[in-house]
């Protein structure tokens, strides 16, 4: 890190950097005008990039003065927090209020004293140093804060997610049904729900063991997954062996179209099931409602309706699709 003197006169950059070089500070650079400070701060010198920590500059300068260079500086990013002190003969108020408004952080007045000098070498230094600490403590923090933030959304993915099948858990269901309930109200339009049932699953279990119950849990949820077309379709492991489907803007055609797709492919998974009383493979009894827009039924209503059609599918023999129909 290195104190960069800002003189046209010689005399002026030996005695400041002598002052400066028997207190310690080693690297000292001295340039003689603003063209000079432009380009060692944009690496343009024969020095190439220098970090600078602060910079003593004259007021009094032929071309460019000490007050337009310490403007055109400061609008250098890099450059922002160097502090830099005016080195002055004079003390009239309107140059020193112009040296402070360019963005210079003191000032000194010539002819030099060496204890004033480096006491504001002293205190520039400090403020430069701790103001980098302090920067470099909030992009911690901000790091910190980034990766807490990814951290929780991770945490809220997986507490939205069911640990078995991968597929959204019921409390993401319940979350889901009643948004797009609300939209679909807010839109009119109509929205389908289909609740769905492996059937005899737990003769599945008794015959296969639970590992290979999971497995065909997990088969089942993702075909779910892979038959749902659109964006907005959303599957879910309700419980146990129970799914369920959100359509969002489906009616009740379009939502028995998609409900037997599921069913058929279910089926077609070929899952062997020797001791199912309907058929040979696993298959799933489906119930399927819709709720047009003048209809008022509440998220609640839908599911008791979906579960009253997914009965009468038990009921009637099993791996098939009822509709329920809404007064």
């Amino acid at each position: 890190m290195a104190i960069v003197i800002v003189d046209d006169t010689i005399f002026s950059l030996e005695v400041i950097k002598s002052f400066l070089m028997t207190a310690g500070y080693l690297e000292v650079i001295t340039v003689k005008s603003a063209r000079e400070l432009y380009q060692l701060v944009d690496g343009y010198s024969d020095r190439g990039i220098v970090e600078i920590d602060l910079i003593l500059m004259d007021i009094i300068m032929p071309d460019v003065d000490g007050i337009e260079a310490c403007r055109n500086i400061k609008k250098r990013e890099w450059l922002t927090d160097v502090p830099v002190i005016m080195v002055t003969a004079t003390t009239e108020k309107e140059n020193l209020q112009l040296a402070f408004s360019a963005g210079a952080m003191d000032f000194i007045k010539k002819p030099l004293d060496r204890v004033e000098l480096l006491a504001r070498v002293r205190s520039a230094l400090r403020l430069k140093h701790e103001t980098a600490r302090r920067k470099a403590r909030e992009t911690e923090l901000l790091e910190v804060t980034h990766q807490l933030q990814e951290a929780n959304e991770r945490l809220q993915s997986l507490s939205f997610l069911d640990g078995l099948t991968g597929i959204a858990n019921r409390r993401h269901f319940d979350q889901e049904l009643l948004q797009e309930s609300r939209r679909a109200n807010r839109e009119n339009n109509p929205i389908s729900l289909i609740m769905l049932d492996i059937d005899y699953f737990k003769a599945f279990n008794d015959t296969y063991g639970h590992l290979k119950g999971d497995d065909c849990l997990k088969t089942v949820a993702s075909i779910l997954k892979k038959s749902l077309k659109r964006p907005g379709d959303f599957a879910a492991r309700y419980g146990g062996e129970e799914f369920a489907v959100v359509l969002p803007n489906t009616d009740d055609a379009g939502a028995a179209l998609v409900a037997e797709e599921l069913r058929a492919s279910i089926e077609g998974a070929s899952i062997k099931h020797i001791n199912s009383l309907c058929a040979d493979y696993v298959t799933v009894s489906l119930g399927v409602v819709t709720r047009l827009p003048e209809q008022v039924e509440t998220p609640d209503d839908l599911i008791l309706a979906a579960d009253r059609a997914l009965y009468r599918s038990k009921h009637e023999g099993r791996n098939r699709v009822s509709v329920e129909r809404l007064e």
